[in-house]
């Protein structure tokens, strides 16, 4: 991907993408297989990219984030990170970006300063809690209950799939404190260290390095002053937040891909069959530059939609179909690099065998392909 010809970054993009590149390259690359086969990532990595300020795009200086969020530096931060070959470890170190910006926008100045900060920096963790056992990106039937009694909320529900659940500090969750529908879900922020909180660890096919959990609160009275927002005005919040979260994925996904082109051109230099190397095969030759074409189109979609968010535009639909034709593109990458490498590919320690086993959390995880077609076909009018 190279960025010194694009229109859209300035000095201060490519001074970031040098300083998150060497981050990358001696914090997370040499240890990636090691954190898969451990389930989890070092806790001091936090507090490593606190220091550099890994976590501060969208949240105020006054408790320590970079000030108005940059979409362009956003995808400089996490193109960079990804190219790390390591879906797991980029999920679990930036749950903060989908926890907290309900925070930054509807939490009061006490929470923001109890909550935000101490995340900023590596010391917390924030994770996002909106999927049910019952359901996922239907977030009107959240069935959670934050019951109010005096002062607090008292909560009772389970949430699953949680990034980040098993050491997170603090969850954004999506509560029931209304009626059935949209119209009675409120965003509450539960300390972890709640009486009453529960987690069990979730065992998956990929992101092995991000611990995922299911969640459990049983009579958990979380304190009125956690309430993000208006009570039974969380719906509207949740859906707002999704969009960064999208793009986010998308820029991952296509990052990804580069990382198995990277892989599977590397292997057809220096691989030779037949008496000549397996780039000399057209069939090979064919497969790399699909690959390049599909990876270099997506980029220049999501550099000119992070551009149009800076601006202020909000294309939901765009980033909807971007998302999905993000994932396709991982899809096809991470296929055509095993194929490109054959049994190496599947072998565990393997860039592209890990990538390939990650390929599906991609296409699922912040909205499904099928439900990120349908929402642009209404945000379209059809």
């Amino acid at each position: 991907m190279t960025q010194v010809s694009s229109p859209f970054y300035t000095d201060d993009h490519h001074a970031y993408r040098d300083v998150v590149r060497q981050f990358t390259e001696k914090e997370i690359a040499p240890h990636v297989h090691e954190w898969d086969l451990a389930g989890e990532v070092p806790r001091e990595l936090y507090n490593k990219a606190g220091a550099i300020g890994l976590f501060g795009d969208g949240f105020d200086a006054e408790y320590g984030g970079h000030g108005q969020r940059d979409a362009l530096m956003r995808m400089v931060l996490m193109w960079e990170l990804c190219m790390a070959g390591s879906g797991g470890v980029v999920a679990a170190l930036f749950s903060n970006y989908i926890g907290l910006p309900p925070v930054q926008k509807f939490g009061s100045d006490e929470i923001k300063a109890e909550v935000i900060a101490p995340c900023q920096t590596g010391e917390k963790i924030a994770a996002l809690a909106i999927t049910e056992p019952s359901g996922g990106s239907d977030v009107a039937r959240v069935r959670t209950t934050a019951r109010r009694d005096g002062d607090d909320f008292v909560v009772n529900g389970s949430k699953t799939f949680i990034t980040s659940g098993m050491r997170a500090d603090y969850f954004t969750a999506a509560v029931r404190t209304g009626a059935d529908g949209p119209a009675g879900i409120s965003l509450l922020v539960i300390p972890a260290e709640l009486p009453g909180v529960g987690r069990t660890k979730l065992d998956k096919m990929g992101w092995l390095a991000s611990d995922t959990a299911t969640l459990y609160f049983d009579d958990v009275r979380v304190p009125a002053r956690y309430l993000l927002g208006e009570e039974n005005a969380g719906f509207s919040m949740i859906v707002n937040n999704f969009n960064a979260e999208r793009m986010d994925l998308a820029v991952q996904s296509v990052a990804f891909s580069r990382v198995c082109y990277n892989e599977a051109l590397a292997w057809a230099r220096e691989r030779h069959t037949f008496g000549k190397r397996l780039a000399d095969h057209q069939v090979i030759r064919h497969k790399l530059v699909e690959m390049d074409r599909a990876i270099n189109a997506h980029v220049a979609w999501l550099e000119l939609l992070s551009w149009r968010l800076n601006q202020g535009d909000d294309p939901v639909a765009e980033i909807a179909e971007a998302k999905v034709g993000a994932t396709i593109t991982y899809e096809l990458c991470a296929r055509e690099a095993a194929q490109t490498l054959g049994g190496a590919s599947f072998l565990r320690g393997d860039t592209v065998e890990r990538l390939y086993r990650e390929v599906r959390v991609q296409a699922i995880g912040g909205g499904s392909e099928e439900i990120m077609r349908d929402l642009a076909s209404r945000q379209l009018g059809i």
